[in-house]
């Protein structure tokens, strides 16, 4: 992901997070498994010699000046902060890890500071037929217990522009489907939705026309997400500080009709990433800032590994040296600023630490000690 995010790193985004798969069993049943697909390898922003190098430092600017109606972000982020916790999946590479090592001398810092915190649950394998009900079983369990998920969508064709994560729905017609079937597994109560990491901010490999009609696509999905759920709070990717200017970022979001209430509830950053809280606050309020649209336009951030920052080399893969970030909460205290999430889950490889997408214990450890 670019630059990608995700590789996705550059971040993107989607390596080794956890997601619910379908591999033939129930479809009632969301266990999640890891998508093989995301591996990261950084788009920079801005081409350097090395491909693998994230981009150059971005310069650093002030905050953009106060919304207009001060007011109405401060009345939306109580509300958002007065909603019920996030929640927990119960099924996870890390919580099996913890259940199957009682005696590792590691597991009560993993369990502790990772296994008993709230992470998102990923959608990234294209099956029609069984995603509504798995996304249901997400949606149901979380609303039993009172608790907000955070359900990642990451089907969309040319994911990643043929990259390592490459995958999603044969072409849009599928895609627009596969969405109608997943919204239709969002209930009635409080979700979040992470709409397409990569998909914009990593969509500069794709023609003139091509770019236009995914992100025509991307405006319908945050539409249907939004009319099965009037609950759902709907995010658009806006890849992270590190990579395209907050303008260029806003145009191409615009694009996606992420300035539209009827398709968005704001943007989201740093997924699988590892640049600082305080960068993306900055960098999310001058996207908003430059998108328009109304003053309820939020921001939310990937905090589970941007305890230290990102690496001063550019290293995206499993790189040493990191920590974990800001626990996932829906009170920030920030404006504009809806939640810090852990859309990445801690301690899933990125490829070098083990195969992508699989739980490190080594790795766990040196985020969360």
């Amino acid at each position: 992901m670019v630059a990608a995010a995700s590789v996705v790193v550059a971040v993107g985004a989607v390596t080794g997070m956890v997601s619910a798969l379908d591999d033939g069993r129930s479809s009632d049943d969301a266990k999640p498994l890891v998508s093989r697909s995301p591996s990261l390898q950084p788009l920079p922003a801005v081409p350097t010699p090395s491909p693998t190098s994230a981009s150059p430092s971005p310069v650093k600017s002030a905050s953009p000046k106060p919304s207009p109606k001060p007011s109405a972000s401060k009345k939306k982020q109580q509300t958002v902060a007065a909603s019920a916790l996030l929640y927990r999946h119960p099924d996870s590479q890390v919580l099996d890890w913890v259940e199957a090592h009682p005696g590792d001398a590691r597991r009560d810092v993993i369990e502790s500071r990772i296994a008993d915190r709230p992470a998102a649950v990923w959608f990234a394998d294209f099956t029609p037929s069984t995603i509504t009900a798995r996304v249901r079983a997400v949606t149901s369990a979380a609303a039993v217990q009172g608790r907000v998920p955070v359900v990642v969508a990451y089907a969309v064709p040319q994911r990643d522009c043929g990259g390592a994560s490459e995958g999603g729905a044969p072409d849009l017609a599928a895609y627009d489907g596969w969405i109608d079937n997943f919204a239709a597994g969002l209930g009635s109560g409080e979700v979040i939705v992470i709409l397409e990491p990569d998909s914009i901010a990593q969509s500069d490999c794709l023609t003139e026309g091509e770019q236009a009609d995914r992100f025509a696509s991307l405006a319908r999905a945050g539409r249907v997400l939004k009319a099965a759920n009037p609950k759902a709070r709907v995010y658009y990717d806006a890849g992270h500080s590190d990579w395209n200017p907050p303008a260029k970022q806003a145009s191409l979001l615009d694009q996606a009709g992420a300035a539209s209430p009827a398709s968005s509830d704001g943007i989201f950053t740093n997924v699988s990433n590892f640049h600082r809280t305080s960068d993306e606050i900055a960098y999310a309020r001058q996207v908003l800032s430059a998108l328009g649209g109304p003053a309820s336009l939020g921001a939310v951030i990937d905090t589970s590994r941007n305890g230290n920052g990102a690496p001063s080399d550019g290293e995206w893969c499993d790189p040493a040296g990191r920590k974990i970030g800001k626990a996932p909460t829906l009170s920030t205290g920030e404006a504009r600023i809806d939640a810090y999430l852990w859309v990445k889950l801690p301690g899933e490889s990125d490829g070098c630490k083990g195969t992508p997408g699989t739980f490190s214990a080594e790795y766990a450890y040196e985020l969360a000690r």
